[in-house]
């Protein structure tokens, strides 16, 4: 084919022009793409070799109509229409009239090259081909069609219909116009889509799933339970789903598959997929389409976990712990606050030591105007924010700690201070104390060598603010006693907090996942390969968090954010670990984040 008969996209894609959309590949992906598009008046042409998918495909848009319709969210006849303008075929040759092709075959490349060359010879010059893929070169395949220009990359995300979320892939090779019609054709379908090029994962995927590896490798060193883990990202990062959880449902086979192509490009060891998803991969336990993954369920395709050999016992099988009436909370921060609330609305008698009485009285004005505001919420009675004020008293010295059952640390993260009070509290603290420290990234056992009773200090992670959040990580370190790990589980449940347990390493559970997460996106925007607003808003819409990293960092603080960075980096040795210089250089310059009024974002001065 000469020079003269390749389309100039330039004039001839316009956004007004994808009123034709080939679906190629009606698995879970091609039939949500597909309900999308044609409740959005999009004629679909769906294409697949086997007829058993295409059957359900036509069920399944078939019954999420039905489901509108019953909720009321359209009449009997659009759901008609709808139902109309979709067709299904067993041949590429279905795609020649199609203005937009969107392939989602099994990520495979040599599969998806072999459609694209079937395309190349049926398809209209002016039409745009698209890939699904979510882990494999779109320039490679823009490389190998006829037409590059006019191939791209065009990711939504599961469910297609629910999540707002679409990244739009071009390669070197793309024609801008291809990229703005089919931009335009995602806000269309109500979608919001983001600009980003070519590399394995783009951005959600590609800050998620060396999250979910991460996490696969933290369950195979059996350094926490996969019940545990999945608790604590969720309640300690307000995650729609714990990350194995999230495995099994994207197919560990899947996952496997992405982070193998992003391992080739990154080199980056963080990358390189956990043995564990490889053994279970071979084994065709890819998660619930098989019915088994990193958990049972009741049968392939289904949601419902199922008990197996790894369900975990009841915590009555702990063993007896020793009795806690009496809580010293030493502190006068808003941890040691918010730690010291949650003791006294559970019934504890409370003595809230800081470095004197004016600031544990200070302290204690803080929990009491908290109290109020559950008050006015209707949250808790007033006879009960009494109760909890009684609870609490205030003292100048950690002496007042002689006759407490459980003394909580919560002062400043720096392990020498940390370490002299602890030589305080050996010296103050009766026989058969527990003692636990807040911290979310020293040592334990650090702490615990601070006194002559290793046996009896353990680690009690709250997260921020504690009042609120649900979870406390259970530090054991190698020496603390069976019963001073049942005493502290039966507290967390008397205080309502799910305990999670795990070994005393840098990170513990939630920062050791949550924290190469964090560097990672800083990464992508320090390399140029995404904007800030793209990458908050692709984690928020594509993966359902809470709010973006960057948004999260400056929550946290940027200070905060590189302390723990370099000491999972000092830790673990890793360099994929390394404090992203983007982060440092914004510390070195005072910009903290919210609480400077500048970090990753300017805020208004309060």
């Amino acid at each position: 084919m000469g020079p003269s008969s390749t389309p100039d996209l330039s004039t001839e894609v316009s956004p007004l022009s994808l009123s034709t959309v080939a679906v190629v590949g009606l698995g879970t992906m091609g039939t949500g793409i597909t309900e999308v598009l044609t409740r959005a008046g999009r004629e679909v042409i769906g294409i697949d070799t086997d007829q058993a998918a295409a059957r359900q495909a036509v069920a399944s848009l078939e019954a999420a109509t039905a489901r509108a319709v019953q909720r009321e969210r359209i009449t009997e006849r659009e759901r008609q229409d709808i139902l109309a303008r979709f067709r299904t075929f067993s041949d590429l040759q279905a795609a020649a009239e199609a203005d937009l092709v969107i392939e989602v075959v099994p990520e495979n490349y040599e599969l998806k090259r072999q459609v694209f060359a079937e395309l190349d010879a049926v398809v209209r010059p002016d039409a745009i081909l698209a890939t699904g893929t979510n882990a494999l070169s779109v320039t490679r395949l823009a490389a190998d069609s006829q037409r590059p220009e006019r191939v791209l990359g065009v990711h939504f995300f599961n469910p297609a219909p629910a999540m707002k979320l679409v990244e739009v892939v071009s390669s070197v090779l793309t024609a801008p116009t291809a990229v703005a019609a089919v931009t335009q054709l995602a806000r269309d379908l109500g979608k919001d889509p983001i600009a980003v090029g070519d590399r394995p994962g783009f951005v959600a995927d590609g800050l998620l799933f060396g999250y979910l590896n991460q996490a696969a490798a933290m369950y195979e060193s059996k350094y926490a339970t996969r019940e545990d883990i999945d608790a604590a990202m969720r309640l300690g990062c307000g995650l729609p789903m714990g990350p194995l959880a999230l495995l099994d449902l994207i197919g560990v086979d899947t996952a496997r598959t992405v982070l193998e192509a992003m391992y080739a490009e990154s080199h980056d060891r963080l990358h390189a997929p956990a043995p564990i998803l490889g053994q279970l991969a071979e084994a065709g336990l890819t998660g619930r389409k098989a019915g088994r993954g990193f958990y049972s369920y009741e049968a392939p395709g289904s949601g419902s976990v199922v008990p197996d050999a790894e369900t975990p016992a009841a915590d009555g099988a702990l063993g007896a712990g020793r009795t806690v009436t009496s809580v010293g909370v030493a502190g006068s921060g808003t941890m040691a606050s918010g730690i010291a609330e949650v003791f006294a609305k559970a019934g504890f008698d409370v003595v809230l030591a800081a470095r004197s009485l004016e600031k544990a009285e200070q302290a204690k004005a803080r929990i009491a105007k908290s109290l109020g505001r559950s008050v006015d919420k209707g949250r808790m009675t007033a006879e009960a924010r009494d109760a909890a004020l009684a609870a609490i008293t205030p003292a100048g010295s950690l002496d007042a700690f002689a006759e407490v059952d459980l003394a909580v640390e919560a002062v400043a993260e720096d392990l020498e201070v940390k370490q002299q009070l602890f030589a305080t509290l050996d010296k103050v603290c009766r026989p058969g104390a527990v003692l636990a420290t807040t911290t979310s990234s020293l040592p334990v056992v650090a702490c615990a060598r601070a006194t002559s009773r290793p046996q009896d200090v353990i680690g009690m992670h709250f997260f921020n603010p504690a009042p609120a959040m649900k979870l406390v990580e259970v530090v054991r370190t190698v020496l603390t006693a069976d019963d001073v790990h049942a005493t502290v589980r039966a507290v967390c449940a008397k205080v309502r907090k799910h305990a999670v347990d795990c070994g005393d390493r840098a990170g513990f559970i939630v920062n050791a996942l949550l924290f190469p997460y964090l560097n990672n996106a800083i990464k992508m925007v320090q390399e140029h390969y995404a904007s800030l607003d793209d990458i908050d808003a692709a984690m928020k819409l594509g993966g359902g968090y809470p709010m973006g990293p960057f948004e999260l960092l400056d929550v946290v603080g940027l200070d905060v954010s590189l302390a723990i960075e370099k000491v999972l980096h000092a830790e673990f040795r890793d360099p994929g670990l390394a404090p992203a210089p983007l982060l440092e250089h914004l510390v070195a310059a005072g910009c903290l984040g919210r609480k400077t009024g500048r970090g990753f974002r300017e805020y208004a001065k309060r």
